[in-house]
């Protein structure tokens, strides 16, 4: 797609702003517009890396004056691409990445653009965290605005559930604060209902205790076994403490040095926890995992600082590199039958390096109501992520069919819902209003008729704004 600017405007833009103007025939263009996922190849017709919260509401007029589609870029971690448009203008926060922790070490605050590994080294040195996911190179606003699923979800909930304040630049340029007094309907719609309501800069999170060393727990069973070790995951699951959370994760482990040569191209089911809690009590509590039945082919669990572990997973999905298709399913349970059909949608999968997991949920995150927060019920007990990765366009059909299939035949298991960080392409007419459920689409679409009500902010699991009637 084709989009002409008059040079002159974009000129007084890139005069008027303290961040970086990128046309597409300068250099870093491809650098800039280039997300995590490889699949992906929009091109803007500009691109405004911003420093400072004028310059977004800089950016936003200029797009509304030229009827451009705007896209907002945090870390560029969402799979469907919704960083990055097509002839439109894409404002990347990734120069807005401050963070700033309390002095009662109580709070962080955190600019629209960081990171979890930005946010996890302002924080771990005083000895607190805010829960965030699982790749230290995804970004503080994606993540959040979507929920948030990560390691400490059974002791301290969602990255949703900590999110105490935000400023927003909303559509028509102002700059509004969401907290509990001043824009509380913003608040509870920015707690799982995505980048619909303007562009947020600036983040203020919950801070906890976080001890010293986690244990991680991740051993590895050979595939073959998945059908024995599942039911016997899942129901040590059912009776583990809070502080226990993880997901049992389908993988091949790697032709690779940092791997055992006897595991090499090995299928292999990994059960990955990490308990919130002192490391000696982890290993303690996680120790039947490691030992159903025969030993696991490799385990690499062991003591590790929290920032740490944070980035275990950071080498699976490098900026560019591949292509990936995620989607998501929420499973009203998880009986032998339910096992039997992933495990063999599993053998299926097309590419070595496809990942999917059975998430568990407990604790912190299904106590909240599902009032309480725009991400809505928290009744289902698993998630089921399928998270294709493949590095060849040749390729394209085989892995984004297997998932959809797979998807698609474990819908008969699921509560309709799904997670909006793992969309597929967010392809489907009805996927965000699935997502969401009726209910609390309906409110989001209040919600959203208030911030933005020509739906400017539509490059993402978009929620159409209600009618004026």
């Amino acid at each position: 797609m084709t989009t002409t600017l008059d040079e002159a405007l974009v000129a007084a833009l890139a005069g008027r702003s303290t961040g970086v103007v990128i046309t597409p025939d300068q250099a870093g263009y491809d650098e800039a517009r280039a997300i995590h996922n490889g699949h992906i190849d929009r091109k803007p017709a500009l691109i405004v890396r911003a420093r400072t919260t004028d310059d977004v509401v800089a950016a936003l007029g200029f797009a509304r004056d030229a009827g451009l589609e705007v896209s907002v870029r945090g870390g560029g971690h969402n799979v469907a691409g919704y960083a990055v448009c097509d002839g439109g203008l894409m404002i990347d926060l990734a120069l807005m990445n401050g963070v700033r922790v309390s002095p009662a070490l109580d709070r962080v605050i955190v600019e629209g653009g960081a990171t979890w590994g930005d946010v996890d080294a302002a924080t771990t040195p005083f000895g607190r965290a805010t829960p965030g996911g699982l790749i230290s190179a995804t970004g503080v606003a994606g993540l959040t605005l979507s929920g948030g699923i990560g390691w400490l979800r059974g002791t301290h909930g969602l990255c949703c559930d900590n999110l105490i304040a935000a400023y927003v630049v909303t559509a028509e340029g102002r700059l509004v604060r969401a907290c509990g007094t001043e824009n509380p309907d913003l608040l509870w719609a920015l707690r799982g209902g995505g980048g619909n309501f303007g562009v947020v800069t600036s983040f203020e999170f919950q801070l906890h205790p976080i001890a010293p060393e986690l244990f991680f727990c991740a051993p590895a069973y050979p595939e073959e076994r998945a059908g024995e070790v599942l039911p016997l995951w899942r129901d040590f699951m059912s009776g583990a403490p809070d502080q226990l959370s993880g997901l049992a994760e389908f993988s091949t482990i790697p032709s690779d040095a940092a791997f055992p040569e006897h595991a090499w191209g090995r299928r292999v089911v990994t059960l990955a926890h990490v308990y919130d809690g002192p490391a000696e009590t982890g290993d303690q509590v996680t120790a039947p995992l490691r030992n159903f039945g025969e030993p696991p082919l490799v385990d690499f669990s062991g003591a590790l600082p929290y920032r740490t572990l944070q980035t275990l997973y950071d080498a699976l999905v490098p900026k560019g590199r591949d292509r990936c298709y995620w989607k998501s399913t929420y499973l009203k349970a998880l009986d032998d039958a339910i096992i039997g059909e992933i495990v063999a949608g599993m053998a299926r999968r097309p590419s070595e390096m496809t990942f999917a997991s059975i998430w568990n949920f407990g604790g912190a995150v299904r106590r909240v109501e599902a009032g309480a927060t725009a991400f809505g019920d928290r009744s289902m007990p698993f998630m089921l992520s399928l998270d294709a990765i493949w590095s060849k366009p040749a390729d394209d059909h085989a892995n984004i069919d297997w998932v959809r299939k797979l998807w698609s035949d474990m819908q008969r298991h699921s509560t309709g819902r799904l997670y909006l960080n793992f969309p597929g392409h967010g392809e489907g007419e009805d996927l965000v209003r699935n997502a969401f459920g009726a209910e609390t689409y309906a409110r989001l679409q209040q919600i959203k008729r208030g911030y933005d009500p020509t739906n400017l902010f539509r490059m993402n699991q978009n929620i159409l704004p209600a009618s004026a009637t």
